[in-house]
C-alpha cells in the first residue's frame, strides 16, 4: 500500500510539473489578488464545483462552471432526455466527484474526474471534447462557447485538474442546477 502511495504522490508531483511547463502565465483563480482572498490548498475544506446549465438545444446542453464560487470555464453536454445512458445529461443534483487516474481508464490517457452516485448511470465524466458527439451523458468542458459547441477543451481540462489539485484535491462536491 505504501508503495501504491508513493506512486500516485509521484505521479501528482510529475503531473503538476508538466502542467506548470505548459501554463507558466497560469494563476489559479484562488491565488489571485484582488478577485479572490489569498488561500493556500491547505485552508480550503475541499472543492465545490457548481454547474449551472443555462442554454438547451436539440443538440446540448451548455453551462458554466464555478469552482469555490469563482466562474471557472464552459461545459457542454448531451440534452435532457429522461436520463438514458449515453444519450442524456444526468439529472440536476449533488453528487460526490474524484480525481480518475489515467491508468484507470481504457480510453482517456490523461487524469480526468468521475462523479460518483448518478442514479441509474455510471462512468460519468469531466473530459475534453467540443461537441455533443464528443459525448455520451459525461461533461466536456472548454474556454469558450459557440452554439451546441465549447471551445479549447484541452487547455480548459488541464486549467481544471491543476485548480482541484491546487485546492488539495480531495472532496470534491458537485452541484448541478438549470437557471
Amino acid at each position: 500500500m505504501k508503495k501504491i502511495n508513493r506512486w500516485l504522490v509521484k505521479l501528482l508531483q510529475a503531473l503538476i510539473r508538466a502542467l506548470k511547463r505548459k501554463e507558466r502565465e497560469y494563476t489559479p483563480k484562488t491565488q489571485v489578488k484582488g478577485r479572490t482572498a489569498l488561500k493556500k490548498p491547505t485552508e480550503v475544506k475541499g472543492v465545490n464545483l457548481l454547474i449551472i446549465r443555462d442554454t438547451f438545444t436539440k443538440e446540448s446542453t451548455i453551462g458554466k462552471l464555478f469552482i469555490n464560487g469563482e466562474s471557472f470555464c464552459d461545459t457542454l453536454e448531451n440534452p435532457y432526455i429522461n436520463n438514458e445512458r449515453n444519450i442524456s445529461c444526468i439529472p440536476v443534483g449533488s453528487y460526490k466527484v474524484r480525481l480518475r487516474l489515467p491508468r484507470e481508464s481504457a480510453t482517456r490517457d490523461y487524469l480526468h474526474l468521475l462523479v460518483q452516485d448518478v442514479p441509474n448511470r455510471d462512468w460519468i465524466l469531466f473530459h475534453r471534447g467540443n461537441t455533443a458527439k464528443d459525448t455520451s451523458g459525461c461533461i466536456l468542458v472548454g474556454n469558450g462557447r459557440e452554439h451546441n459547441v465549447v471551445e479549447n477543451s484541452r487547455l480548459a481540462m488541464d486549467l481544471l485538474i491543476k485548480e482541484i489539485l491546487n485546492l488539495g484535491g480531495e472532496n470534491i462536491n458537485l452541484i448541478i442546477k438549470n437557471k
